[in-house]
């Protein structure tokens, strides 16, 4: 398959259908967006939580006028959801090289955002380990990077839980922005 329809069942990334074929950590689900989870996406990109570290908070009104009815449809792009109900995502998708910051050749990008009302449960690290087994089961041999401002404590002890080591740090939007490699553990 060439190219990725949004509406296949088949919407995975080669390399990650592995980890869209068997999704499901104790309660947390992790799968495609829905359109049921255009509000929660909503309040995700809003939250002055959540943007303290990605450039800040989004505008509610222009999220409800400019986002998709089907959120989140992208390969890669994969919600996190807990008893039913979205609390955050999670991506892996190829590296931008046009994206700021240092690039390396081939390498897949772990993201993560949950809203504030998740923090601090293990979700992040638990849905996220899960996923970074799944693609190394793939793919032992595709980099794996992660890029996040060193201001933010949390995402900084995340990466480090998950087994992200230091590659360097560089200044991006205003601020020093730390960038990691993940090391199979």
């Amino acid at each position: 398959m060439s190219a990725y329809n949004s509406s296949s069942p088949a919407f995975c990334p080669p390399l990650l259908l592995p980890f869209c074929l068997l999704n499901r950590t104790d309660r947390l689900v992790v799968r495609r967006s829905e359109a049921r989870d255009r509000p929660t996406f909503i309040d995700l990109f809003a939250s002055p939580e959540v943007g303290a570290n990605i450039g800040g908070a989004q505008k509610r009104d222009d999220l409800d006028r400019t986002m998709p009815e089907l959120p989140g449809q992208r390969p890669g792009l994969f919600v996190v959801e807990l008893d039913s109900v979205m609390i955050g995502m999670i991506t892996l998708e190829p590296r931008d090289d046009k994206r700021s910051g240092p690039y390396l050749s081939g390498a897949f990008e772990l993201g993560y955002l949950f809203l504030p009302s998740a923090w601090g449960h293990g979700h992040a690290a638990k849905t996220c380990a899960a996923l970074l087994a799944r693609f190394a089961e793939a793919q032992r041999t595709t980099p794996v990077v992660l890029y996040t401002q060193s201001a933010n404590e949390r995402s900084m002890r995340l990466a480090v839980k998950l087994g992200f080591t230091e590659i360097e740090r560089f200044e991006a939007y205003g601020a020093e922005q730390w960038f990691g490699r993940w090391t199979l553990l």
